[in-house]
């Protein structure tokens, strides 16, 4: 079993997690199985694609039900980007979409600032520069993190959800990374 499960969606930016997670020495597998998300020491909920194409999947593979159960079984969890967004309970995309709902709020349109938001941003308290490629934003009460006065971080008990691609941010994305996956 692999010690990381970064979970498929029928999109996403499955390639670029997995050769991360490589470069710092762990194994994956890209699964929508629910078992293999129970089994699984860590799970990634990545980013990029659809709301709905996305929820439409996780629904109909049993992930969804999967990643809620792990969730409240106090298993960890980490969400890239749209991975984030879906695990709250609701998103404006596509028309509006039901989310996982791990975490209170929901997920908007930006209206302000530069949409898309697209480059490199310092996020606070954290201090470091990540890259990112969004024009929703969370607005949640778990939020942790800003950036440019917008919400992209949210936690709540074992899930973390970043809107910024640690995958594409460099050291600062591999050094989260690691840290993300290393025991509590």
């Amino acid at each position: 079993m692999s010690d990381v499960v970064v979970v498929d969606y029928g999109a996403g930016n499955t390639r670029s997690v997995r050769a991360a997670l490589t470069h710092l020495g762990r194994t994956s597998v890209v699964s929508s199985d629910p078992t293999a998300i129970a089994a699984s020491d860590y799970v990634i909920l990545p980013g990029v694609g659809s709301a709905r194409s996305a929820m439409e999947h996780l629904e109909a593979t049993g992930a969804a039900t999967a990643l809620r159960e792990r969730f409240n079984a106090g298993r960890r969890i980490l969400g890239i980007c749209l991975g984030m967004q879906l695990a709250l309970e609701h998103s404006d995309e596509d028309g509006g979409v039901d989310g996982i709902g791990l975490l209170e709020g929901s997920v908007t349109l930006m209206t302000e600032g530069r949409v898309p938001r697209l480059g490199w941003a310092n996020v606070e308290p954290w201090g470091d520069a990540y890259y990112f490629a969004h024009s929703f934003a969370a607005q949640s009460p778990d939020g942790v993190a800003t950036s440019e006065g917008v919400t992209v971080a949210v936690e709540r008990d074992a899930f973390l959800g970043v809107q910024f691609h640690p995958e594409k941010s460099g050291s600062a994305g591999l050094n989260f990374l690691e840290r993300c996956l290393s025991p509590v």
